[in-house]
């Protein structure tokens, strides 16, 4: 009871804090930094309004994963900047200091293998994820160490640069395959290692077409001399060099360096795919896919602030999608997008791949109108208004509903590309228009994948169900519910039942429980209640019955379901109980009136259905606890009856110590509050009309 009240007197006070401080939040940018009760920081956002976007977390209705984050708040702090820039490089330090568990975090965060040539007097070359100010030669960044070592392993054949670590005395294997110059016993020039840095530069650089060419003369060379070995050696190092380069998917004219984003949202996921365009070749990707919990488009700049915080390797232009919200309310004639497939590295023909006279010039009025889309963002933060509304009245409305001041992709590109030094463009039309479109597309389709391959595992439970049945004793296993209950230290106690319906979830008929009669943390006794409402209701209803019961626990767990189902209900439904071990994993089925444990292999598909339904349920018992913290700390029951104040409210609380003992109380008991009976018996009705 004194826990309950203290932990219900400490959600009051940070209330009343968050409140006085919501107050005082000043009309300018900046970022915001949230925290739970024991003052970690949880969630780093940026605004460009701070008072609207904080504010916006403590009122209004909120989506399930914006629920989960404000049920954790306790306190908040803010650190005003001068413009949205500064907020976009400062969110991003903030992110990496303090890796909030509610933000999206790059996990491979300064890991991108690039290709080095060494600045020695014997250089060779290597693959490393370290970029030092040491006068070697850095190409890349590859999207994953496998590209990176196929990709040295071919410059291995075709340039003998030295491989090994230490200076063997004698030559090694390399030497004799003429892989090596050999720089262990013989003198070798500075300038061949000039010339084959410079060659080895061209190729990863997109100029592998020169040196196929050369390396086609000295094939016909060593065919006519009949050295066929050598010969056949060159000719799988020009076979290998197609086999790399065949993985293009888009050719331009202007041979530059870029960085194309594309992103897709689905079921509180975003997949963010980079397409890598190096001497206007698409050579390589890079794909992450993460929960989020913000708005899509600022998460999505959220994660390219983090992905070049420490790249030294950026591009001469980096391209941008628009906002999904911002393209469903424009009208414009723009070209229809790439239509991309599943496999990103399908060939396409040249007349596809490559810009026509016509396709350059359209691309020449995309860069155009987005030269003219950055000046006027420009200009219109100059003067304090908004980028978007500027030219484009019929968006105003979808704008406005963007919070956080960064979420229109031409305020996010203008930040981007003032803090990088580099070209930043959202385009609107054209081949690059292509790109971006292209890059969404793929998004969109590995998160598709995604969730099919978890679909393809429910499939495969159905069959576990049945397995499952026959283990225990059951000639049908098509229904089973399963119990979870939830609560810290007593403190807002719930429960929650799931259902399986031939080995896949049933989300439709899950069903969760404010306990209401048990008072402190009394599993069984929840147990009991839980098991006691649901049943009755089935009975009452002719609901379906299920052919197993699942509780998570054990004998005491089991004990209880059992004694409710059929000694007040009689209802003979088997009731089994999952056990966890000490790593707070799946151990054991108990069955029975003896609680014997059902013997099942650890790898099968019957105790991994088992897992993920133990898992499931307690998800979802856990996220209703946390939904109703959050609402227990934002708002009370109280609130809503008419003469209780904020002040009558914690004196009721405090005087009590909890809303079930005012519910219980008597129209006496108030009197030493100095609350009329009037105003007692208005208080004990709305209660108990509440609970009802």
């Amino acid at each position: 009871m004194k826990s309950y009240a203290e932990d219900l007197q400490n959600q009051e006070k940070a209330l009343e804090n968050i409140r006085h401080k919501l107050a005082l939040l000043p009309d300018a940018s900046g970022c915001y930094l949230m925290k739970n009760s024991e003052g970690t920081i949880i969630y780093v956002g940026k605004a460009k309004v701070l008072k609207n976007r904080v504010r916006s977390y403590f009122t209004g209705s909120h989506n399930g994963k914006t629920q989960r984050l404000v049920a954790d708040i306790r306190d908040f702090e803010y650190i005003v900047t001068g413009s949205n820039m500064e907020a976009l490089i400062l969110e991003c330090n903030l992110i990496k200091k303090h890796q909030p568990r509610y933000n999206v975090l790059l996990k491979d965060d300064k890991t991108f293998p690039y290709l080095k040539i060494t600045n020695e007097a014997h250089p060779k070359l290597e693959v490393t994820r370290r970029v030092l100010k040491d006068k070697a030669k850095y190409f890349g960044p590859y999207p994953n160490s496998y590209a990176a070592h196929q990709t040295k392993k071919l410059l291995d054949r075709m340039y003998p640069l030295r491989k090994c670590g230490v200076m063997p005395k004698e030559v090694c294997l390399y030497y004799h395959m003429n892989q090596c110059l050999g720089p262990c016993v013989k003198e070798v020039e500075k300038e061949t290692y000039d010339q084959i840095s410079q060659e080895i530069g061209s190729f990863l650089s997109g100029g592998h077409e020169e040196i196929k060419k050369d390396l086609q003369r000295k094939m016909q060379e060593a065919a006519e001399e009949l050295y066929f070995e050598r010969a056949k050696e060159l000719r799988d190092q020009i076979i290998s060099i197609d086999a790399m380069m065949e993985k293009q998917k888009i050719t331009t004219s202007d041979a530059k360096d870029r960085d194309v984003f594309g992103f897709s949202v689905d079921k509180g996921w975003m997949c963010v795919q980079i397409l890598y365009v190096r001497k206007g070749k698409m050579i390589e990707r890079h794909m992450s896919t993460f929960p989020f919990y913000g708005e899509a488009y600022s998460d999505f700049m959220s994660y390219v602030t983090q992905y070049y915080s420490d790249n030294p390797a950026v591009p001469q232009e980096i391209l941008l999608p628009d906002s999904p919200k911002l393209m469903k309310a424009k009208s414009t004639d723009v070209d229809q997008p790439i239509a991309a497939e599943t496999e990103l590295y399908s060939a396409i023909t040249a007349e596809t791949a490559s810009i026509t006279d016509e396709g350059a010039a359209q691309t020449e009025l995309d860069r155009s109108v987005d030269s003219l889309r950055v000046a006027e963002a420009r200009a219109a933060y100059a003067e304090g208004t908004n980028p978007a509304q500027v030219g484009d009245q019929e968006t105003e409305e979808t704008e406005t509903q963007l919070s956080g001041g960064l979420e229109d992709p031409t305020a996010a590109a203008l930040a981007l590309a003032e803090w990088l030094d580099v070209k930043v463009l959202v385009p609107q039309r054209g081949l690059k228009k292509q790109m971006t479109g292209m890059a969404t597309e793929n998004a969109r389709v590995a998160l598709d994948e995604k969730f099919k391959l978890i679909e393809r595992d429910e499939e495969r439970t159905s069959k576990a169900a049945s397995n499952l049945g026959r283990a225990i004793g059951l000639d049908s296993l098509h229904r089973v519910e399963a119990f979870d209950n939830s609560n810290i230290q007593g403190s807002d106690p719930v429960s929650a039942m799931i259902v399986f319906i031939d080995g896949k979830p049933a989300k439709k008929e899950y069903r969760k429980y404010k306990i209401r009669s048990v008072q402190g943390p009394d599993d069984y006794e929840t147990m009991r209640e839980v098991i006691r409402r649901r049943y009755e209701r089935v009975l009452k209803e002719n609901l379906e019955r299920p052919d197993l019961i699942i509780v998570d626990g054990g004998r005491g767990q089991i004990k209880a379901a059992t004694d409710v189902l059929e000694n007040e209900l009689g209802l003979f439904i088997p009731v089994c109980g999952l056990v966890k071990d000490a790593k707070h994993r799946t151990s054991q089925l108990l069955m029975g009136d003896t609680f014997e444990a059902v013997t099942l292999a650890r790898n099968s598909e019957e105790f991994y259905l088992l897992q993920r339904i133990q898992d499931e349920v307690h998800r979802f018992a856990i996220t209703f606890h946390r939904e109703q913290r959050g609402k227990s700390m934002v708002t009370s029951q109280l609130d809503s009856i008419p003469g209780i104040g904020e002040k009558r409210r914690k004196l009721l609380l405090k005087h009590f110590g909890s809303l079930k003992k005012i519910r219980e109380a008597s129209v006496e008991d108030f009197r030493p509050l100095s609350i009329g009976d009037k105003l007692a018996r208005q208080i004990i009705a709305a209660l108990r009309e509440e609970e009802s």
